[in-house]
């Protein structure tokens, strides 16, 4: 009876995609957040958020030059 075994390319495939994730959440580890006002979710922060605007109260106003 013989194994069905992946080609190997595929295993390449999967473990190039394993290694690219896994460098890309380091960097992204090391680096940290990319904007100014974004933070993490703690597991004490609640619900309670006070700005309303969500994105560290920017000004959304996109008026179309009128």
């Amino acid at each position: 009876m013989s194994r069905w075994l992946p080609p190997p390319a595929l295993l390449g495939f999967v473990l190039l995609l394993v290694v690219m994730f896994g460098l890309s959440y380091a960097v992204g580890r090391a680096v940290g957040p990319v904007a100014p006002a974004m933070h993490g979710t703690g597991a004490g922060s609640g619900s309670g958020g006070g700005d309303g605007g969500g994105m560290g109260g920017m000004d959304m106003d996109h008026g179309s030059g009128g």
